[in-house]
């Protein structure tokens, strides 16, 4: 057996950490998928997002060893969005899309450590809001306090609008097959399931940065949302209950691409 250099260790432990990773971040849509069609069916209460979504998790069986899982992989996922961005992993390049795609991924790390921050703190019980909105009107509240804040507060929208379309995009012309080493008789039911997850959540992204565009425009941080508010807006239009229903669908499958992609995405970490 050949000897393992450390930078073949390291390697593995990146692997890892971007495979649980890309698992925790499954588990959380399904949770809010399954959460919100469930209400929708009028089956269960009020729709969750990703940290009511968390919340739940306590009420399981061994809930806050399930949480602390969740936590781990949702830093291994963060972990590796950083590598992506920053070492270009997926070679992205540095033109102008590339770059603005990388940045995407360092925003996704920053969103998905904080949200591993709170699963830890309903862990230690240490507060918390529940539901998105918390976080999204405190992150607001605080780039408006910054010099600029306006502006920063607009540029995070229009952000967030292009990763929902770029995802839009890769759902709909199935870009993701390239990072993708899928059996073929296991492509034929799941890349539709995969590119339906794909597009809804882009469609979520392009509503929730249009969200923070109304709180710079109106410089006010309650204006901003997340998941949860895309919910209740959804809610609130005619057809609301299919509506809500069709984009928790959406959501639930878009767990399941990124459970899919914890086992067969390739992981090439730049080193």
């Amino acid at each position: 057996m050949a000897n393992r250099t450390p930078v073949h260790d390291h390697r593995d432990a990146i692997t890892l950490f971007a495979r649980m990773g890309y698992a925790a971040r499954g588990v959380v849509y399904l949770l809010v998928g399954g959460l919100a069609a469930l209400a929708a069916l009028g089956e269960g209460g009020q729709t969750e997002g990703s940290r009511g979504a968390l919340e739940s998790v306590l009420t399981a069986p061994f809930g806050k060893i399930l949480l602390a899982i969740i936590a781990l992989g949702l830093i291994g996922y963060a972990m590796w969005r950083t590598i992506q961005a920053v070492k270009d992993a997926d070679h992205h390049g540095t033109d102008a899309k590339g770059l603005a795609i990388r940045a995407g991924l360092m925003v996704s790390a920053v969103t998905h450590i904080l949200l591993a921050f709170y699963a830890a703190s309903l862990i230690f019980r240490l507060g918390g809001s529940s539901g998105d909105s918390g976080g999204s009107e405190g992150i607001v509240s605080w780039l408006l306090q910054q010099p600029l804040g306006r502006w920063l507060v607009g540029a995070v929208g229009l952000a967030i609008i292009g990763a929902g379309i770029a995802h839009g995009i890769k759902g709909l012309k199935t870009k993701f097959d390239k990072n993708f080493d899928m059996p073929v008789h296991i492509q034929r039911w799941a890349y539709p399931v995969c590119r339906f997850g794909l597009t809804i959540r882009g469609l979520v992204f392009v509503i929730v940065g249009s969200f923070f565009l109304i709180a710079a425009y109106q410089i006010s941080p309650s204006e901003a949302g997340g998941t949860e508010e895309v919910f209740s807006t959804l809610r609130s239009q005619a057809y609301g209950q299919w509506l809500l229903a069709f984009v928790a669908i959406g959501l639930f499958a878009f767990g399941a691409y990124s459970v899919l992609a914890a086992i067969y995405r390739r992981i090439n970490p730049a080193m």
